[in-house]
């Protein structure tokens, strides 16, 4: 065992029993960091506008601060972004993150000095837990690779903006550098599939024990070292290779792919970054969820999501959550965002401590028929009939189609990019509808009552997810693509490459 490995036991330990001490009073620390963000941003054009000087209880916050979007911020992060100080928070911003959003199109998210070490602390705890609770912690002494943005950073109004991993690459402890791959030259390949083989050419020959990013990307990359390698399997090209890191997207889909290319079963862990805040890492390997980081500078709220779009949705805050429930969830946070709504749907697993998973996106969901049907449904509908029937999938999305040929009824219409097609495409599409209808009785009344048929699923040509992502511009990085949409616009564009 090298000197990192060894050193990494007791530093995990230290960690664990930090963390261990907040778990304990989540409920309690959420509400003091409600009142420690609003006195802090008592004195900011914002703070003032809201009343936040007299701000002492939930109640108080929820009256004088309304759930917003980024559109319905726009007009603050406008002034910040303008280089106007004080604005949502004190000061100016320590970053922008850019992001694309479907509706808003380029985002700048404010990251602060205060926001951007809690980055980086969930990010190396997620691992000190892991540490921990398995006692491997040989990984820390190979090398370690993060499929990520460009480090590039430009300058707006002064602050250094860029894509959040490249922002977070700028971060990274010294005592990791040595092991870190790839490249700064290759990392800032903005060519995502040169990147892609530029990394390959780094790496393939290198001790590699820990990989890190989007699993859809990591499947291009590993498939790539196959290619390069002759057709060897991952745990022969990285022969200690024990350690995946994960987020972005549900893993659930890519697993059975991902341990074939690989080899071998390999240990994972789940982490739930946003450019707005780490939200939640998986803390334990035998525990189900994902730990709410509730003592990290944000503060949560959560709007039960079938209640999200009514006049007057109720806000609860993290003492009256419920398990199995699906929450939109809302952030006040450390870098200036106040009761913002990030677009996620997320469900409490357990409570003590908070634990989370992330079901899908609030604007991510099919009720072209009022069945409202969610990420979270069509992912646990298409993995069961996946098991079923021995199959294995690339990737896939589902869309409405409201005007079919007549004389035909309405249905949801399903594109499926296989590795492995079951023998028998009929029976398989008729166990993955069953499968929903089990999960959304809306659906099952649809269907029923003869207002929608069964799904239809249309079967693409090897790589069509990988050519539509090209095409848009937003192949590799922290793209994914949209599980579920209410409207057409993806599905029409994924038509060409059906078989």
């Amino acid at each position: 065992m090298g000197l990192k490995a060894w050193l990494s036991k007791p530093f995990a330990a230290l960690a664990v029993a930090s963390e261990n001490r907040w778990k304990r009073n989540a409920a309690k620390i959420q509400e003091q960091t409600m009142k420690d963000l609003v006195a802090k941003a008592s004195n900011t054009v914002f703070g003032k506008a809201h009343g936040f000087s007299e701000i002492r209880t939930y109640e108080d916050f929820k009256s004088r601060v309304p759930v917003r979007d980024y559109e319905d911020l726009r007009a603050y992060i406008e002034r910040v972004v303008n280089g106007e100080r004080d604005i949502l928070w004190p000061g100016k911003p320590q970053y922008f993150a850019k992001t694309s959003g479907t509706t808003s199109g380029v985002k700048y998210i404010p990251i602060s000095r205060e926001s951007m070490p809690e980055h980086i602390k969930a990010a190396r705890n997620a691992l000190l837990h892991y540490i921990h609770e398995t006692g491997k912690s040989s990984f820390a002494d190979g090398k370690m690779i993060f499929l990520q943005g460009s480090p590039l950073l430009h300058e707006k109004a002064g602050v250094q903006t860029g894509r959040l991993s490249g922002i977070v690459a700028h971060h990274i402890p010294q005592y990791l550098q040595s092991n870190r791959l790839p490249s700064y030259d290759t990392n800032c390949i903005e060519d995502w599939e040169e990147k892609v083989d530029a990394i390959v050419g780094e790496t393939i020959r290198q001790d590699m024990r820990l990989i890190s990013g989007i699993p859809p990307w990591v499947q291009m990359y590993f498939d790539r070292l196959s290619q390069q390698s002759g057709g060897q399997q991952i745990k022969d090209i990285f022969k200690n290779f024990e350690l995946f890191v994960y987020g972005g997207v549900n893993y659930e889909p890519y697993r059975a792919r991902m341990e074939e290319v690989i080899g071998k079963k390999i240990d994972s862990i789940e982490t739930y970054p946003a450019s707005e805040g780490f939200i939640a890492y998986q803390d334990s390997q035998t525990e189900k969820g994902l730990l709410l980081l509730a003592n990290a500078g944000m503060f949560f709220e959560f709007i039960p999501t079938a209640e999200y779009f009514d006049q007057q949705p109720r806000r609860l805050q993290l003492s009256e959550v419920e398990l199995d429930t699906n929450y939109a969830l809302i952030m006040s946070t450390n870098a200036g965002l106040w009761a913002y709504s990030i677009g996620d749907t997320v469900k409490f697993v357990s409570k003590d401590p908070y634990r989370i998973v992330v079901t899908g996106r609030i604007k991510h969901y099919i009720s072209a028929f009022g069945e409202h049907v969610i990420g979270e449904e069509v992912e646990q509908a298409l993995l069961e009939a996946c098991a079923k029937y021995n199959t294995e999938i690339t990737e896939f999305t589902v869309a409405p189609q409201v005007s079919p040929e007549a004389p035909g009824l309405p249905y949801h219409e399903w594109f499926v990019e296989f590795i492995r097609e079951p023998e028998n495409i009929e029976s398989f599409v008729a166990a993955v509808d069953e499968a929903l209808q089990k999960k959304n009785i809306y659906y099952k009344d649809l269907i029923e009552g003869k207002i929608l048929r069964p799904l239809v699923m249309r079967s693409l040509n090897a790589g069509a997810f990988r050519e539509y992502m090209k095409s848009e511009g937003k192949l590799g990085g922290q793209n994914k693509v949209p599980r579920l949409s209410n409207d057409r616009k993806i599905a029409d564009k994924l038509i060409q490459w059906i078989k």
